[in-house]
């Protein structure tokens, strides 16, 4: 079976190596699914070199920037995967998306709000889409991890609701097409590409 390495570093930290492999605890297979990925998403989030070398640092920073950013982000070779870190300051979120991949992510520190929307539309329409709120979860590290399907699979909005600085780890599947998701506003019944 052939595998891939994920160097996880930056020039500024040690770099790590993770292998991806199902017979191995941080392995996925050359082509990567959800169910792969979440054994070894839980056991990166727990892995002390990985919290130490991309995590722990990050807390500082988190409390002097006003909203959200990737400040880590690490594409396999083949785009068959993207691990990314996010830092939300107090009070940051995303807009209303979905993405063209699916997706798994587990808040590391503090606690990270998320919102699953479902299209109440047919999808018939271009630039057009009526949601429907379908549920509202505080994620922490001792929640596990949320995971969403491409498209219609997972709208979400995700955020920091408190008042501490929050951080979470994602790791993204292959995108189905160009676009990397969309982009939803429900004040207009509005949906647009995200590139």
């Amino acid at each position: 079976m052939s595998e891939r390495v994920l160097e996880h570093g930056l020039d500024t930290k040690p770099e790590m190596t993770f292998t991806l492999d199902t017979t191995a605890p941080n392995v996925l297979p050359p082509d990567p699914t959800l169910r792969d990925a979440i054994p070894m998403l839980s056991r990166l989030v727990r892995d002390p070199e990985f919290l130490q070398s991309h995590v722990w640092s990050l807390l500082e920073e988190a409390e002097r920037v006003e909203d959200w950013y990737v400040a880590y982000r690490h594409d396999d070779s083949d785009r068959s995967c993207s691990l990314q870190v996010f830092v939300w300051p107090p009070g940051s979120a995303t807009s209303i998306h979905d993405h063209s991949s699916w997706g798994a992510f587990c808040g590391v520190v503090g606690s990270i709000l998320e919102e699953r929307y479902e299209r109440a539309d047919d999808g018939s329409l271009p630039e057009y889409a009526r949601l429907k709120k379908l549920w509202r979860l505080e994620w922490t590290r001792e929640d596990g991890i949320s995971t969403v399907q491409p498209y219609d699979g997972g709208i979400h909005r995700v955020g920091n609701p408190t008042q501490e600085p929050a951080i979470s780890v994602h790791l993204y599947g292959p995108r189905l097409g160009e676009i990397d998701g969309r982009d939803y506003d429900p004040s207009r019944d509005y949906v647009c590409d995200r590139l």
